[in-house]
């Protein structure tokens, strides 16, 4: 009963908001976590209580679950309980007297520019797959791209000659975002040499492809970016999602307005951009006592 109430909420907040796979994914994983937690209690969770909500998430603790994860299931949970306060399926909603968990400000990590250097020119650009690789990590750095969007791009979303991609991002919102000079020759030499060599004639809308002639996955790139971090000597746990921090906080380092970076992101609210103000900041503190007289 539970399994199908789940994937009706799930097509309506997909219909509604947009929610990327990814999202609802991470829905359908915690509310069938929650379902089986309240099935031990003889509940579904249309019948579950505040006090059945709080023990689910009191038995997420002491399995060692983090403030940050506790505070995702709670979100989950305040999402699917007001949609079935809307359908009439509830007459209370049981969440809303659950406050979150209090969590630390995490502040996103991000390279040095010469960090960003290195990894850049790691790729050996005198093979094929060296083509594309790095004209995937100008293109990222250049835009600031999601790692889902990077390897979701189509040919029909590059404009070479006005130097542009558009972007499909979350709630399947577009944008427009310009990609520099760097990224834009890197691109050049992919689609003149690199993709028709790994295509070997076969045909894909994919802009990034791989020696099976067919799109890039998102794991695929995460795994090259770790391979080309470990190759250039960088120590740092590295993401692809880290090259999105240090676009964002390297355009502030060098004054960009924070309304623009907040467009180039496709971030909905400027307070989720307004997070890399901080790292920005601390950069130029150690600048400033690295460097000046009385620092």
């Amino acid at each position: 009963m539970d399994n199908g109430t789940i994937e009706r909420f799930l097509d309506a907040a997909w219909a509604e908001r947009g929610l990327s796979d990814n999202s609802l994914k991470s829905y359908r994983y915690d509310l069938l976590r929650l379902s089986k937690r309240l099935d031990k209690r003889g509940k579904t969770l249309a019948a579950a209580h505040r006090e059945d909500l709080l023990a689910a998430l009191a038995a997420e603790v002491q399995q060692g679950k983090s403030a940050r994860t506790v505070t995702r299931y709670l979100s989950t949970y305040r999402q699917y309980y007001r949609w079935l306060l809307r359908e009439g399926a509830i007459d209370n909603d049981p969440v809303a007297l659950i406050e979150s968990p209090r969590i630390g400000r995490g502040l996103p990590k991000a390279l040095t520019e010469q960090q960003v250097e290195t990894l850049l020119a790691a790729p050996d650009t005198d093979t094929l797959l060296g083509l594309r690789d790095r004209a995937m990590l100008e293109l990222m750095y250049a835009t600031g791209l999601r790692v889902s969007e990077l390897v979701n791009l189509e040919l029909a979303n590059l404009n070479l000659n006005q130097g542009v991609i558009r972007v499909l991002g979350k709630g399947q919102k577009e944008r427009l975002v310009p990609i520099g000079d760097e990224a834009h020759d890197c691109l050049n030499f992919y689609l003149s040499d690199g993709r028709p060599g790994l295509l070997g004639g076969a045909q894909t809308d994919r802009l990034f492809v791989t020696t099976r002639k067919s799109g890039m996955t998102r794991q695929a790139f995460w795994y090259l970016v770790r391979r080309y971090a470990v190759r250039c000597g960088i120590s740092k746990k590295l993401s692809p999602h880290m090259l999105r921090h240090s676009f964002a906080t390297h355009l502030l380092n060098h004054g960009a307005d924070l309304r623009v970076v907040q467009l180039l992101l496709g971030h909905s609210d400027l307070a989720t951009t307004q997070i890399y103000t901080y790292i920005a900041r601390e950069g130029l503190k150690r600048m400033h006592e690295a460097h000046h007289p009385r620092g």
